[in-house]
């Protein structure tokens, strides 16, 4: 039987001065809790259009986030096989 499961993931941006940064944060009914970190800055040079900030700090904040899913998937391997994990992509 299969089961169907529901992870949520809520972004968070916030922007002070010519800087944003986003929480990516993942909800699920596990008790895992992880949550990625982005960063983004406005060149001086540039002109400001803040969306373009919030989506390169929301993608930077989401691969983070991916990252730290990966890492957690090895280890949790680890534990049950009691080798080093090589996961691929």
């Amino acid at each position: 039987m299969s089961t169907a499961k529901k992870w949520t993931i809520e972004i968070h941006i916030d922007e002070h001065e010519a800087k944003t940064r986003a929480e990516a944060r993942l909800h699920t009914a596990d008790p895992t809790h992880l949550v990625g970190v982005g960063y983004a800055r406005l060149n001086p040079k540039d002109t400001d259009i803040p969306e373009i900030g919030d989506e390169l700090a929301a993608s930077r904040a989401l691969t983070d986030l991916a990252h730290q899913l990966l890492d957690a998937a090895a280890s949790d391997l680890e534990g049950v096989t009691h080798t080093p994990a090589q996961l691929t992509e």
